[in-house]
């Protein structure tokens, strides 16, 4: 393993070694006699069997008010539960009313989600910092997964924060009153990230991470980049300059609409539903009061973990929303949205467990779907799909009122032996896939070429599907089939499976390896920006992958700002996208790109 470089002049790391070096670490366990992990009963029907709307957001989630005694000891108190906790049970959220807060330093650790409770990020100060770092892993941050930071100010005691985050951490609408670093503390290696609907007034460095997107925020500067840096309706981003630098900049994005929040309004909770914008560009909250709708705490059905998937559907078919509180639901059955508008939002990464290979949520062909929050870690008993937006077929014009599926996270392995056919899957025309990571597990336990099983990460099957922050990795076959017309992308990270056997266990039919992004031989329109791909063939180093990615070569399939990087010379790519581009070659690690196609 080469030393980590020393200073912010480093153009990054080589990320040799990276996610499977975890071993017995990533499952520390959590430290006894903490937090209590119990849940007071779940409210019960009445009596005319109807569910209540509205109630107690359960143990694990933490309010605080500038007035409360000992803010920072309770922080430390989850913190050192969830540091290292990677594989681990505990779920919290971590809440703060509007107001000012002083010399904090929130440091965040695994299932861990901090928020304001103001309808604009500016309603909540923090004089002190929101912190992920890496100590944990010997400076490494490659595994900084599963936190979140939303809708906060924050001045930062020495200017700067730091958010060392690897895939699945999500930044949104934050204001960081200083600048943001984004590398751990001595600047070693970094695999992330998502910032969205922020203002860093100050700079931000990226510093050794490998990839970013950040999209319609506001940033004071932006300096260094290492392989794959894309911006979308940024105020301050860096030009266009892909490959050197490699900052892949559009002026606008096509179409956004923010995640769903929990706000306070008085005394009582409500969730904000920002409203859908096109050719965005900027916050949403710069210029006051965010545009969009509103729903109170009644009218969502408050889960806790220990309710039944038939509750669940009972609620959604009364006509609530769902609110999931933090920790872990099993269940037996899909959790099926049939209703336009229904809003299902999970606090404190919320985990959703299908027991006996069922999927796990199922989203009628309707308007307006806001799933946004939560976890979905496969069961041992394969899964034909874990998540699906539209029955197959579906055809019905979405474009006034998406569906958004955002901060919505899929995972094969690591918590235990999980297995899943195809994790995503997008029917639904008009969809937004708005950051997600989808991955089979390449570390902890459960972890192997058949032990976590899982042949597709995502394939998009709907028309006119925008995926804004696309992270899909170690699928043992394709990591993206788009097979629907005028599909988008903008920013897409990947990894292909560390832990291919060999040769002909990739092989797929004449070609040697599946392509990370496959769009469908039939499609004759489709765009993407921004889109990577990296291989890892650790256990067969002699392994060769044709490319990263295939596509129907016509002028209607545009691609612009592609890459693929061997780790170290641990397997090697033939070419970039179908039989265009250099191949990778030695141990350098340097990507082979190319700026547009065809």
């Amino acid at each position: 393993m080469p030393p980590a470089p020393t200073g912010p002049s480093s153009s990054g790391p080589s990320p040799l070694a990276r996610r499977t070096m975890l071993g017995a670490m990533a499952a520390a366990a959590a430290a006894p006699g903490l937090l209590a992990l119990s849940s007071p009963a779940q409210a019960a029907p009445d009596a005319a069997g109807a569910l209540p709307g509205g109630g107690d957001l359960g143990p694990n989630v933490i309010v605080f008010d500038p007035s409360t005694p000992g803010i920072q000891a309770r922080l430390d108190q989850v913190f050192a539960r969830q540091e290292s906790a990677q594989f681990g049970t505990g779920r919290y959220a971590l809440l703060f009313k509007p107001g000012t807060y002083h010399g904090l330093n929130a440091q965040l650790g695994f299932y861990t989600s901090i928020a304001g409770l103001g309808l604009s990020p500016d309603d909540t100060t923090i004089n002190g910092d929101v912190t992920v770092d890496a100590g944990w892993f010997n400076g490494n941050a490659t595994q900084n997964f599963w936190r979140s930071a939303e809708n906060l100010a924050l001045n930062p005691v020495n200017g700067t924060n730091r958010w060392a985050v690897a895939q699945a951490a999500p930044f949104r609408r934050m204001h960081v009153r200083g600048g943001l670093n984004l590398a751990p503390n001595g600047y070693g290696w970094a695999s992330g990230g998502y910032i969205a609907d922020s203002k860093i007034d100050g700079t931000v460095g990226p510093y050794s991470q490998q990839q970013w997107y950040t999209r319609d925020s506001s940033v004071g500067g932006w300096t260094n980049a290492v392989w794959n840096m894309v911006f979308s309706g940024v105020q301050g981003a860096p030009a266009q300059s892909f490959p050197n630098p490699p900052y892949t900049t559009l002026d606008t994005t096509p179409v956004s609409r923010e995640k769903p929040f929990l706000y306070l309004d008085g005394n009582n909770y409500r969730v904000f539903l920002p409203e859908k914008r096109t050719n965005a560009r900027g916050t949403t909250w710069g210029n006051g009061t965010p545009r969009g709708t509103s729903l109170p705490l009644t009218q969502f059905y408050v889960a806790r973990p220990g309710v039944t998937a038939a509750t669940l559907n009972a609620a959604l078919e009364q006509g609530l929303h769902l609110l999931l509180t933090p920790g872990i639901y099993h269940l037996d059955q899909p959790v099926q949205v049939r209703r336009a508008n229904t809003v299902v939002l999970g606090l404190g990464y919320a985990t959703l467990i299908p027991d006996n290979g069922v999927t796990a949520v199922r989203v009628a062909d309707v308007d307006g779907v806001r799933l946004a929050g939560f976890l979905i870690d496969a069961g041992p008993v394969n899964s034909p799909t874990l998540l699906e937006v539209g029955p197959a077929g579906a055809s019905a014009d979405h474009s006034a009122n998406p569906t958004t599926v955002q901060d919505v996270f899929i995972r094969i392995g690591g918590a235990g032996a999980g297995r899943a056919t195809t994790s995503m899957v997008i029917n639904s025309r008009h969809t937004i896939v708005d950051h997600t990571w989808i991955w089979r597990a390449d570390h902890g336990t459960g972890v192997g070429w058949e032990t976590n099983r899982a042949d597709y990460g995502i394939r998009v099957n709907g028309d006119d599907v925008l995926a804004t922050g696309l992270f899909v990795e170690h699928f043992n076959k394709y990591d993206v089939q788009w097979y629907g017309q005028r599909g988008r992308t903008i920013f897409f990270q990947n990894e292909k499976a560390y832990d291919a056997p060999n040769q002909a266990a990739i092989q797929n039919g004449s070609v040697k390896g599946y392509a990370a992004y496959k769009v469908g031989d039939s499609v004759t329109t489709h765009e993407g920006w921004g889109l990577g791909s990296y291989c890892y063939y650790n256990v067969d180093p002699t392994i060769v992958q044709h490319h990263g990615f295939a596509a129907p070569n016509r002028p209607g399939v545009r691609f612009h700002d592609l890459l693929v990087v061997s780790l170290g010379g641990n397997g090697q790519y033939e070419r970039v996208i179908n039989d265009t581009g250099s191949p990778t070659s030695g141990t350098s690690t340097v990507p082979s790109t190319v700026v547009s196609y065809p």
